[in-house]
């Protein structure tokens, strides 16, 4: 959409006066022109499709440039003295006036091939397309001048609007209801009526080279290109609010997408000067290549392109600091500038989607269109060691953040992009040191465990035993009571908290050991008369656990006197056993004793004990 004018004659005195500063600026190209091609330096991450296209005017051919590392990927052959070149909405076609073959080249933007070619009448310059991609406008300078309207499925000029002289710069309205036309030699703006393809308006302005309507269509901004100064119109009155200086021979303009920045080529002035659109004044002038053409603000607001035709080189402007980052090689005598909408980068897909709180996980993000990811968010804090492996694949490094699910969001190109969510979790617990690592299966024993993430413990279980008690020390020691357990051997202290049970391994590890138990039998006295066969016995034996000392109840004692059964008990709270059974007076006369068995549980030592039948009479 935005015009160059250049040293060709065109009607009038003001055509006349280009002329004659074309000598200064040819002037100033060969003494600019060893600084200014400089080694081209990789502007900004883009991704697939992300390309520039150049129109070479002496080269008859556009250039289609890799924004992201300055390099010329394809050169497509067009008509005679190509001047300006804009891209459909879709991105899908770039077009391309033909100023000296009085025609439109339609480019494959898939291919970088010339699809169609469509006459058009004598020598068009500035081009734009409607949003929709329906309709091509294009502006023919040759005798009257006015505008043809291409139908894009027909490649036919389907009507005509007569504007102007010189319509030099076209821009639509960001809805496509208006068109504004520039009409250079006229010295007026026409505003166009898209619906019905009539003038609506005529706003008086010296000399229009280029203009632009910003991003909310409230505000046109036209170059005067004589006057060297930038008018602001109201779209809504279409009048002029502003009038801002600017460099010498100002032309092309380009709005920046948050509509902030206006930016200016100065094509005398070598140089495009940023507007502040909010106060109409200039905040910077950027020194450029020889003869300054056309301005592009890059769809994701970082960068500026600007044209320089007396050196054959595209400027690249960082918007952050206004400055030239590189200029990057083009075709012979650059002029237009196009470059399809930014593809905003999409993320489908994050692993692990959860990590401890202390942060550290390395997280992978997959999706579409994310070289030049610049940022990766976890809930407003940045994530570490962010690294593009491909256009399709990010990693980065998850920050500490406190418990619960978090938003991630993906910046590339200066979009934000919601990433998914993360679910943060404490820390699982672990031991790695017991001591002391074994105790008698009474319980009792005092352990204190060593390990890591302790702060919030719940349980403590040795086995599947809970601790008779437990105290969390701190973030990596617990001192805990050891319970009772049901047998002896080994088992496993595992500690629970918010975050997990801790894994079982081998440091952990606790050992039972039996209890030893003491019987304790006592002596029975008997009187056996003559002649009699059997006698009744009333036995008893106390049972201790010895590594306690406390009695043992419920077990089960066995008494015999030699190999004879004379009975069983169970231990009372007291862990004593008693019971009376019958034995053979001849068994008694043999043994004159008899043994009290217990024969032991997982958790106790088994323990034997005698005690004398002693006959009184």
């Amino acid at each position: 959409m935005p015009l160059v004018l250049d040293n060709r004659p065109g009607p009038g005195g003001r055509a006349r006066r280009l002329r004659r500063r074309t000598a200064a600026a040819l002037a100033t190209a060969v003494l600019g022109a060893a600084a200014a091609v400089l080694p081209a330096v990789p502007a900004h991450a883009a991704g697939p499709g992300q390309l520039i296209y150049v129109a070479n005017q002496s080269g008859n051919s556009v250039a289609a440039v890799d924004s992201a590392t300055g390099a010329t990927v394809a050169t497509i052959a067009v008509g005679t003295s190509p001047i300006d070149v804009e891209l459909t909405p879709d991105g899908s076609q770039a077009w391309v006036t033909n100023n000296g073959s009085d025609s439109v080249s339609v480019i494959d933007t898939a291919t970088n091939t010339v699809a169609a070619t469509v006459p058009v009448a004598s020598a068009p310059r500035p081009v734009a397309i409607s949003p929709d991609g329906a309709r091509v406008y294009v502006a023919h300078t040759g005798g009257a001048g006015g505008i043809e309207v291409i139908d894009t499925s027909s490649l036919t000029v389907a009507a005509t609007v007569a504007t102007g002289n010189f319509p030099a710069a076209l821009d639509l309205s960001p809805d496509g209801g208006r068109l504004y036309v520039g009409n250079f030699s006229s010295r007026t703006v026409s505003v166009v009526d898209t619906a019905t393809l009539s003038v609506t308006a005529t706003v008086p302005v010296n000399d229009p080279a280029g203009l632009a309507v910003s991003p909310d269509g409230n505000r046109l901004y036209v170059s005067d290109y004589n006057g060297n100064s930038v008018a602001a119109i109201d779209t809504a009155t279409n009048t002029v609010t502003a009038t801002v200086p600017v460099g010498q021979q100002p032309q092309s303009i380009a709005v920046a997408p948050d509509g902030g920045t206006v930016y200016v080529g100065n094509r005398l002035g070598n140089s495009v000067s940023a507007i502040d659109a909010a106060t109409n004044t200039v905040i910077a002038t950027i020194a450029v290549g020889a003869g300054t053409n056309a301005v592009l603000a890059d769809p994701d607001g970082t960068r500026v392109y600007a044209t320089n035709s007396f050196s054959d080189t595209m400027s690249v402007i960082d918007t952050a600091t206004l400055t030239v980052i590189s200029n990057v090689p083009t075709g012979p005598r650059p002029n237009g500038l196009a470059m399809g909408k930014a593809v905003p980068p999409a993320v489908t897909g994050l692993t692990p989607g959860h990590g401890p709180t202390t942060g550290g996980t390395t997280v992978t993000l997959t999706g579409t269109h994310l070289t030049g990811t610049t940022a990766v968010v976890f809930d407003g804090t940045p994530a570490g060691n962010v690294t593009v492996v491909n256009d399709t694949t990010v990693t980065a490094t998850a920050p500490a953040h406190t418990a619960g699910t978090v938003g991630v969001a993906l910046t590339a190109k200066g979009r934000t992009v919601p990433a998914g969510s993360y679910t943060y979790r404490v820390p699982a617990p672990a031991v790695t040191a017991v001591a002391p690592a074994a105790g008698p299966a009474a319980g009792g024993t005092a352990v204190t465990l060593t390990g890591s993430n302790f702060t919030g413990t719940s349980a403590v279980v040795f086995g599947a035993v809970p601790a008779a008690s437990f105290t969390v020390v701190n973030d990596t020691t617990i001192t805990a009571t050891a319970p009772a357990a049901n047998a002896a051997g080994p088992v496993d202290i595992t500690v629970t908290t918010p975050g997990g049970t801790s894994a079982v391994v081998t440091a952990d590890r606790f050992t039972y050991a039996k209890d030893t138990t003491k019987l304790t039998a006592q002596p029975v006295l008997l009187s056996i008369a003559p002649g009699q066969l059997n006698v009744n016995l009333d036995l008893s034996a106390t049972l201790t656990d010895t590594t306690t000392g406390k009695p043992v109840p419920g077990a089960t004692i066995t008494f015999k006197v030699g190999a004879t059964t004379v009975c069983t008990a169970t231990t009372n709270a007291a862990g004593t056993a008693t019971c009376t059974g019958a034995c053979p007076v001849l068994t008694v006369l043999l043994n004159l004793g008899y043994t009290a068995t217990y024969s032991g549980t997982p958790a106790l030592e088994p323990a034997t004990a005698t005690a004398g039948l002693i006959r009184i009479g």
